[in-house]
């Protein structure tokens, strides 16, 4: 009944998108991904994926790599990133696969911990913030809440939230987000996006203000998933 977590899958079953663009490391990486989670879940583990699963543009090509994740042991909770453009209605996925869970709005459980989350956005900083980035940020903070109050209403004391933006600026200044989780006391906080030695730096770790912070991209943790709890 372990705990696990792995982001940033970055899965082309269905579209051709070879990730050893980004370096040799990324080579074959859904086999070194498949052979280190096989090595270490078995069926009676969670796993907790935080978004950019999949290249695939509609929920027809997705379902390719929906199903490689599907075959794999454990039960998986997903969160929508920001190259998920398949992700649809969030009923119709969850009416998919009977041991895949997609997060969004929403919450599920993990032993007698809540499982929250929503996909973020970048935070405001002074390189480019539009209009449009604050409209997006506002909405996922929104989304954030709608996660955390359906937790908390049903008297969940502890609260892990998967999430894929970082959720600060790369300053680590005070967002919306951080904010938000220190309100609701969220233990733990999982998310991916950064890529590349180059950018590890630029992503809020450890314990602050009483919340943990984990950079889970899958090239971070070296294609092998994390293990939290169990």
């Amino acid at each position: 009944m372990a705990l696990f977590v792995i982001g940033d899958l970055h899965l082309s079953n269905a579209a051709e998108k070879p990730m050893n663009i980004f370096g040799e490391h990324w080579k074959e990486h859904d086999n070194t991904i498949k052979k280190n989670w096989i090595d270490s879940i078995n069926d009676s583990d969670t796993v907790l994926i935080p978004g950019d699963i999949s290249w695939a543009m509609t929920i027809e090509e997705a379902c390719f790599d929906l199903d490689w994740i599907h075959s794999l042991p454990g039960r998986k909770i997903l969160i929508k990133g920001n190259h998920d453009y398949w992700w649809s209605s969030i009923k119709k996925l969850n009416s998919l696969y009977d041991n895949l869970h997609f997060l969004q709005n929403n919450y599920f459980v993990y032993e007698d911990i809540a499982i929250c989350g929503t996909r973020g956005w970048i935070c405001p900083n002074n390189h480019k913030f539009s209009d449009q980035d604050n409209k997006i940020y506002e909405r996922e903070l929104h989304r954030l809440k709608l996660s955390l109050d359906q937790a908390v209403k049903n008297k969940y004391a502890d609260i892990f939230v998967i999430t894929h933006y970082p959720p600060t600026n790369d300053h680590f200044d005070p967002s919306g987000f951080t904010e938000i989780y220190e309100d609701y006391g969220v233990k733990n906080v999982f998310y991916g996006h950064l890529h590349g030695k180059e950018s590890f730096d630029a992503g809020l770790k450890g314990n602050i203000n009483g919340v943990t912070y984990y950079l889970t991209s899958c090239d971070f943790l070296d294609f092998k998933p994390l293990k939290i709890l169990g």
